[in-house]
């Protein structure tokens, strides 16, 4: 999400904020390859100004603090923050050949907000995540792919609103990957876990993201061979 089109009155924020759907477990053939040799996997974060840490100093967004998570539990991953402020969806799929230049172990896709932001077609959010999802299988090898949803902001309308949504369950389903339902969770309209512009999460906030994904990037990593580490 970004200041020039972010929200701007603590109301439209704290209507993002509330539960979410159950997190869905990691599809078997979604776990993803162990790393080669002695190398560490990549952990790519494919995502927006909230996974590039607005704001903040680099080592406090959740990529970061997944790392830490990461080396606490031996897991020998790299995590690799390629979040970019303001972009929609349309630019994730435009970049995302690029960002899988270097191969990727797992892809975290975090896009859609800036789509939300303003109000652009739900239907395009839908195409242009498969088409991330698409690019990403045609990699070999394919890594694994955790999906994270996003809320659109209330002053679209709840048709809007809840066909926003519902986007990212159905490609969940259809696709059979894991999804966090909402990236926000116990984040969104919080004034103690939010810059001044209630947009962008504080250092705190970033903690409680880090947490939210964690809950199901773990059990992805260690469903497969790549929770062993290399002799």
């Amino acid at each position: 999400m970004i200041s020039r089109y972010g929200w701007r009155s603590p109301l439209v924020a704290m209507a993002l904020a509330g539960c979410g759907a159950e997190a869905r477990a990691p599809a078997a053939e979604e776990a993803p390859p162990a790393p080669v040799g002695g190398d560490r996997g990549r952990i790519v974060f494919l995502g927006t100004s909230l996974t590039a840490g607005f704001g903040l100093d680099p080592a406090q967004a959740f990529p970061a603090l997944i790392q830490r998570k990461l080396d606490a539990e031996g897991l020998r991953f790299e995590a690799v923050n390629a979040g970019v402020s303001g972009e929609t969806s349309a630019g994730a799929r435009r970049r995302i050949e690029w960002v899988l230049q270097q191969p990727a172990t797992v892809l975290v896709v975090e896009t859609g907000a800036n789509d939300g932001l303003r109000g652009l077609e739900v239907d395009s959010l839908h195409s242009n995540l498969q088409a991330i999802v698409d690019q990403a299988r045609r990699q070999s090898p394919k890594p694994a792919i955790l999906l994270v949803g996003m809320r659109a902001p209330p002053n679209l309308g709840s048709d809007y609103s809840r066909r926003f949504q519902r986007v990212y369950r159905d490609l969940a389903e259809q696709n059979e990957l894991p999804l966090v339902p909402f990236l926000l969770e116990g984040v969104a309209g919080r004034s103690a876990l939010n810059q001044s512009d209630m947009i962008h999460p504080t250092a705190e906030g970033q903690a409680r993201i880090a947490e939210t994904v964690w809950e199901v990037l773990e059990p992805l990593l260690k469903s497969g061979p790549s929770a062993r580490s290399p002799p």
